[in-house]
């Protein structure tokens, strides 16, 4: 069976990643690209230590530095990534970076003053602001596609043209061309808003200290003792894949590249073992995926969810370490169940990690373990990550294959940059979006919409909340796709009072799906390139593996003690969970057609309806009655089986 090499997994990662597909022949401006990322990468560390700027000098250095370095990497079409060197327009759009987000650090005093208040911009002040938000959306194009960047644009028309909106009920009466492009560029509810303003702060850090984890070898750490735990097991190689991204997702930030940089190994690790390409791409998309959800990084959206909701960051991993674990056993089942129906076994003890070498190299949770320490300590994210980051550094320096020679060390801050590049430009389109809608009161409209749309019914106005969170984040990434979820469909949930963070997190989960719900399911189709099986085949499979993040959000809605809400005791919430974990059992074998044995389609049916019936909150006797079912299915089962077993013609066969 043909391996996947580290040419194929770049290639596979260019084509369904936009984020990776930068210029690697920079030639002479490899050097520029080397200063700029450094010297952002110590700003960031700099204002960590002793304190952020002002919101919008601290937010204009960070999108100085991204955007300047973007226009230098990405290129201005795909086909041209190969080729060497950087053509001089892209030079000065790299320069027009710098200059217009310079232009507010040293005209800040004037640009916030009463004589802007009473006078207005200056021509030379529009032009900047124009120019701004341009490049931003330019830069975002290059480095994380044209999804966000279309939505941005038609926000923008909206915001110039609600008076035509076709629609009367969303019409507004528009802004001028001058005041549109001052508001998005010089104040903090939009570009610098709070997407930005995160990025600069804490996001930066923790994708960092991601770096520091990759350099000090966690990511393959991770991969050993998730072999270690699961590889014996039935399937022992789709469950070790499903742990293995379930680590490495709490400090990592995309489904896609999460997908390629495991996949690589684990997909033809499934292939070898017996399952089908499409189960095993499936299965790391599903797996990579969830990295989105496990805490503590979240795909970076975590920090952004901690001040939109008014939540402290630390009470947010924790929140979300339920429904994300939920999430992962519903893939773990899908596999399991899997494996039982093609009667794939574990790996031979010889085949698997040693845990004598995996115990030596405990000391590589210590970053971990420090970050998470130093938040329930009461330190605030900025100082965790920093010790982190030092922790790791030191960390490194215990192993020769590990410890860091200057070179590498700048090679690492240099890296630090690179990785926040598209976070960086997402950010800032995210903060057009949710700029335009706090200035018209777009939410509040959409919010109207959906709930006139659902005739008032709750459960409709979850319905339709799911389907545009699915559509808004086809194409978009995590941090992105959250604030533009957020913005536009959670409303609606609160207006039927579900707590707000209950809300947040069901808009969040559903956008984050939607990279593995066909037919945009970018992330099985970089599986599938892996696993050379059909893309769509394996989008379907992986909707199937990641049915529990479909299931889990209404539970948790309906039921917010999920999320540890309200006032929850260890008595509420065991109910709550042991059904919702039944639920998912019963569903995953339904969908995998195999619990006891192979089933028929009415045997289907009935048991995925006993998963609905027990995962269904606020009714124990629904859930019991689920669960009679599914005990009652499963001793049918088994009887037909030992019938099976014990007939002449099954002893014969």
């Amino acid at each position: 069976m043909s391996q996947v090499t580290v040419n194929d997994s770049e290639d596979i990662l260019k084509k369904y990643d936009k984020e990776s597909n930068f210029r690697t022949n920079l030639h002479k401006w490899a050097w520029i690209v080397t200063i700029l990322a450094i010297s952002l990468t110590l700003f960031q560390l700099y204002t960590a230590l002793k304190g952020p700027y002002v919101t919008l000098i601290q937010g204009a250095v960070h999108l100085a530095g991204g955007l300047s370095i973007i226009f230098i990497l990405y290129p201005f079409k795909s086909s041209m990534v190969k080729k060497k060197g950087v053509p001089w327009y892209d030079g000065v759009l790299a320069l027009l970076s710098l200059t217009v987000n310079f232009y507010i650090v040293f005209e800040y005093e004037r640009l916030i003053s009463n004589q802007v208040k009473i006078l207005g911009y200056s021509t030379l002040d529009i032009i900047v602001a124009t120019l701004g938000v341009v490049l931003v959306l330019e830069a975002t194009r290059r480095a994380v596609g044209l999804p966000i960047v279309i939505i941005a644009i038609v926000a923008l028309l909206y915001g110039l043209l609600g008076y035509v909106f076709p629609i009367q009920a969303f019409q507004h009466s528009g802004f001028t061309f001058d005041r549109l492009m001052t508001s998005m560029f010089f104040n903090t509810e939009a570009i610098f808003g709070t997407p930005l303003r995160i990025s600069s702060t804490f996001i930066f850090l923790f994708l960092f200290f991601g770096v520091m984890l990759t350099k000090t070898g966690i990511g393959k750490f991770f991969n050993d003792l998730a072999f270690s735990a699961t590889g014996r097991m039935t399937g022992g190689t789709a469950k070790a894949a499903v742990a293995a991204s379930g680590l490495q997702g709490m400090v990592t930030g995309s489904s896609v590249a999460n997908t390629v940089s495991s996949g690589s190994f684990t997909i033809p690790m499934m292939k070898r073992a017996g399952f089908k390409p499409e189960f095993a791409a499936a299965t790391e998309a599903s797996a990579s995926t969830g990295g989105q959800i496990m805490p503590p990084v979240m795909g970076a959206a975590a920090f952004i969810m901690a001040s939109n909701t008014g939540t402290a960051y630390k009470e947010i991993i924790i929140i979300a370490l339920i429904p994300a674990i939920l999430y992962f056993l519903g893939v773990f089942l899908g596999a399991h169940f899997e494996a039982k129906k093609q009667g794939i076994h574990g790996l031979p003890k010889d085949q698997l990690p040693p845990f004598k070498g995996i115990a030596k190299r405990l000391d590589l949770l210590a970053p971990l373990f420090v970050i998470i320490g130093l938040l329930y300590l009461g330190y605030t994210a900025n100082t965790a990550a920093l010790w982190g980051i030092a922790t790791a550094f030191i960390v490194s320096l215990f192993r020769k294959d590990t410890r860091m020679s200057p070179k590498a060390i700048l090679d690492v801050l240099e890296q630090g940059a690179r990785v926040a590049l598209p976070v960086i430009a997402a950010c800032a389109t995210a903060g057009i979006i949710a700029g335009i809608v706090t200035m018209t009161g777009l939410g509040g409209k959409i919010t109207g919409g959906i709930i006139e749309l659902s005739g008032g019914s709750f459960f409709l106005t979850l319905f339709f909340t799911m389907i545009a969170c699915l559509l808004l984040g086809m194409g978009l990434p995590t941090t992105a796709n959250y604030v533009v979820t957020a913005a536009l469909a959670a409303p609606a949930l609160m207006s039927f009072d579900v707590p707000l963070i209950a809300a947040h997190f069901f808009v969040f989960y559903f956008g984050i799906v939607a990279d593995i719900t066909p037919p945009v399911c970018l992330a099985a189709y970089a599986g599938a390139g892996i696993a050379k099986a059909n893309p769509m085949k394996a989008g379907v499979v992986a909707f199937k593996l990641s049915i529990a993040a479909f299931i889990i959000p209404y539970v948790f809605v309906s039921n917010p003690v999920l999320l540890l809400q309200g006032d929850w005791t260890w008595g509420s919430l065991l109910p709550v969970l042991i059904t919702a974990i039944l639920g998912m059992v019963a569903i995953s074998a339904s969908l995998m057609n195999f619990f006891v044995a192979k089933m028929n389609m009415i045997e289907r049916i009935i048991l995925f309806a006993s998963g609905i019936a027990m995962a269904y909150p606020n009714n124990l006797l629904i859930s019991i009655s689920g669960f009679v079912v599914l005990i009652i299915l499963g001793l049918i089962q088994h009887m037909r089986n030992n019938k099976n077993t014990s007939s002449p013609s099954s002893a014969l066969s």
